[in-house]
């Protein structure tokens, strides 16, 4: 049998306390030239998972 199905709330708490990054490239080429590059990169994460990865520098330090 399927487990039951969580819900929004629950997923995003696991997503926060884990932390996701994306990443993702496009590039627009013509003639094999790249005339447009575009790239991202974002971290979703709680403040507190930050803290434990050490993006965030410790207060009072």
């Amino acid at each position: 049998t399927a487990p039951p199905p969580e819900a929004l709330v629950d997923v995003l708490d696991r997503l926060l306390d884990t932390g996701v990054v994306l990443d993702g490239q496009v590039t627009i080429s013509l003639a094999g030239v790249d005339l447009i590059h575009v790239g991202l990169r974002a971290l979703l994460a709680s403040v507190d998972t930050a803290t434990r990865m050490v993006l965030l520098p410790e207060k009072g330090a």
